[in-house]
Parts: structure tokens; sequence; C-alpha cells
């Protein structure tokens, strides 16, 4: 069953509350069906923050509402209950801030660093950019749920780096790797990052089909930073 059934089902079962209890309604609905918890959280959340990312600079352009498009391929019969979930978390009186939280208890283990917390804030990054610029102000949105979802400096730049150019370290940042790095552990990082970021590993952690162009986009700046080190290394 297509993820965007589960999630129309479920957001027609919503009262129009504010999402302050929605992360407690996915627990209970799905409690005895962990893998389509992950999945609903995970889509659920992306709709949300999304809406909530829209406001951070008070434009929302043709160009993201193109990219959420792009990673949100919704069925025409699911678009209403879509529509519904992102104008109420886009009305929600309650901040970014506490609903991110609370999807940072839902999502995967609730670790910190949690690799479908990732998976979302790379979507963001896909929005955000899509007009071909990321704006002071969702830059500083962005930061803020990596922030509550765990992330240290060094992670969230790997994560920022792969969406916004960071200057002249930029591919080490991407793979997380210091300068000086010698050619075989700058290739065994790479080989890691490009087999835990396989687009099957996304789906076994919870990331629905539908939106694995957040995977696509990973794998290819990986591989984008990979091949500027490599080539600098063999020619030093």
């Amino acid at each position: 069953m297509s993820i965007w059934v589960r999630v129309g089902d479920f957001v027609a079962t919503l009262a129009s509350s504010a999402l302050t209890s929605l992360v407690e309604a996915v627990r209970t609905a799905f409690e005895g069906d962990p893998e389509t918890r992950r999945r609903v959280s995970f889509s659920i959340a992306m709709i949300a923050l999304s809406a909530k990312m829209a406001k951070a600079d008070g434009i929302v352009t043709d160009h993201e509402i193109r990219a959420f498009q792009q990673i949100f391929s919704i069925p025409e019969s699911e678009r209403t209950h879509v529509a519904r979930l992102y104008n109420l978390a886009k009305q929600d009186i309650a901040g970014y801030e506490s609903y991110a939280a609370q999807m940072a208890s839902l999502c995967g283990s609730g670790h910190q660093n949690c690799a479908c917390l990732q998976d979302i804030l790379d979507g963001l990054f896909h929005i955000a950019k899509a007009d071909g610029y990321v704006h002071e102000k969702e830059l500083a949105f962005l930061s803020s749920v990596g922030e509550i979802f765990g992330f240290d400096e060094a992670h969230f730049e790997a994560i920022a780096a792969r969406h916004v150019h960071l200057g002249e370290a930029d591919p080490y940042t991407v793979l997380g790797l210091p300068r000086g790095t010698s050619f075989d552990e700058a290739r065994r990082r790479y080989r890691q990052l490009a087999s835990e970021n396989h687009p099957d590993r996304l789906v076994a952690r919870g990331v629905p089909r539908e939106f694995l162009i957040i995977a696509n986009d990973r794998i290819a700046a990986i591989n984008g930073a990979w091949e500027k080190i490599e080539k600098a290394l063999k020619a030093a």
C-alpha cells in the first residue's frame, strides 16, 4: 500500500487541532506496526517541517513549491489530505522547535544523530535550495533543527556542504575529513559513506521509496566530493 494512502487515512482522522498532539497520535495509531510508523512519521515530519520552514524567510517561491512536489510525488486522490496537513503546520501556533523535538523522539531509535533525522534534514535542504540560494533565515532554521536533532557542528556542516558551497574545504567537509588525510583513509571513508547511504539503506530505516530523490542527491554529492579529493591527492 502506498505511503500516501496511509498518511491520507491518518490525516483524515485528525481533529482540526494544533500539531502538538500529532506525534503522540502517530505513535498510538501505528503502535503495533513499527515499520509503518517509521514511514508515516518520516513523511509527516517532512511535510510539517517543510511548511514551517516556508515561513522562515517570509516567502514561498515557485521553485520551493516545485521542489516540494519533486520530493512529494503525491497521487491526486491524496493531495487534499496532504494539503490539509501542510496548512495545519503553517497555521499551528506551536514553534517548530517543539515540533522538531517531538519528531526526534519518534523517529528511528531516538538516539542522537539518528540516521532518519539526517534524511529529514537533507530533504529540507533540498527544498530550501530550490531557488538557487539558501536564505540566511532558512539556514538558521535548518541549523536550529539540526541542533534539536542532536547533530554537532561538524555533522551539520557535513550535511550542509552537500547543498551549500562552504568554501575551499567543501569536498573534505562533505566526507567529514580533515585536510591532510591520506589517500587510503579518504577512500575508506568514501566507501563507508557510499555504503551507508545506498537507497536500500534509507528504505530499511523508514524512508518511503517515494522520497528517494533525497538518497540520489546525497550519493551524487558524496561521489562528487570524492572525485575532487581523489583527483587532488593523485596529482600531489
